[in-house]
């Protein structure tokens, strides 16, 4: 296993690009709720925030630096936390829009989607007929329609592009394909360990949400890096918190967030992150784990600090 330290690194995901306003009222698209939810997050636990930016008229996704700029400022004053921007933005951005803000602010991390594939999640409108704005019903259903593209060509780039920032990257890989297309990075030298791999379960076009998939995972990824990666994991919807409870007691770290979950129990909507962010500290807790502070998960992941970042 790559990983022995009894430290469990938590991320919380704050926003995202798939949900929309009218699914939860939890969910923030403001920058200033946006900052405050990634701020009450830290607090609860959260050593890095996986941050999007939405239009702060309607909680559309947008790869605007200038939004980004409403409120990545207050994060980083108020938080020691590591701020990790998107470079996935939505299925329907362009990879210059998705990278936009991560070349503006040159961030401690950035997400980085290890390969093409069906993204999918026409399924989430459901009964609902009233809708808080235009624009949300469509990008729904169109979704069944999604390829979210991240060629070899588009990750490379990303690699090349970041290279002189000293940026590092939460590899997400959404299916045992994506952890190969890595591999093949590594060995080109543009992935340099030590490798922060999240593991994605559950999206509709990748890998399902079964505890035996999250084993292939893991026995692949070490097969694959040995010591040289730090694995997280990562669940959607109702999967969240027993997926990532599993993760943690194979020696992984955790990713929670309203991207990846609306809820905190059956059938009921997290008010806001923070409150993820605390139910699954206190079951790593109980089960005997340490949570790490930012300092240890910058050590661990061997990031550049935030005073050499941009924001």
């Amino acid at each position: 296993m790559s990983q022995t330290t009894n430290k469990v690194i938590i991320t919380c995901a704050v926003t995202g690009a798939i949900h929309t306003p009218t699914l939860s009222a939890g969910l923030p698209y403001r920058p200033a709720d946006i900052a405050q939810q990634a701020i009450d997050a830290a607090k609860a636990g959260a050593a890095i925030l996986h941050l999007h930016a939405r239009n702060p008229a309607d909680g559309s996704p947008t790869g605007n630096p200038d939004v980004f700029a409403q409120f990545l400022p207050q994060i980083h004053q108020a938080t020691d936390a590591v701020i990790n921007l998107t470079t996935g933005g939505s299925p329907e951005m362009t990879v210059e829009q998705r990278l936009a803000a991560a070349l503006r602010f040159q961030p401690e991390m950035c997400s980085l989607n290890m390969g093409s594939m069906n993204f999918a999640f026409h399924g989430m409108t459901g009964k609902i007929t009233d809708w808080k704005f235009p624009w949300e019903k469509k990008y729904i259903e169109d979704s069944e329609a999604f390829i979210f593209r991240n060629t070899f060509r588009d990750v490379a780039r990303v690699y090349q592009l970041m290279a002189d920032f000293g940026t590092r990257y939460e590899h997400e890989c959404y299916d045992i394909g994506h952890l190969y297309n890595l591999a093949y990075f590594l060995d080109k030298g543009l992935a340099k360990p030590p490798l922060w791999i999240q593991s994605v379960f559950g999206i509709l076009g990748g890998i399902g949400a079964d505890p035996d998939n999250v084993v292939f995972m893991r026995r692949t990824a070490d097969r694959l890096f040995g010591k040289d990666y730090v694995w997280s994991v990562l669940a959607a919807g109702r999967h969240q918190m027993p997926l990532i409870t599993q993760a943690a007691m194979m020696g992984g770290n955790v990713r929670v967030g309203l991207e990846d979950s609306l809820y905190i129990g059956r059938g009921k909507l997290a008010a806001n992150n923070a409150e993820q962010v605390t139910k699954i500290r206190r079951i790593l807790t109980e089960l005997g784990f340490e949570i790490a502070t930012p300092t240890e998960a910058r050590q661990i992941l061997g990031l550049k600090g935030r005073e050499h970042v941009k924001i």
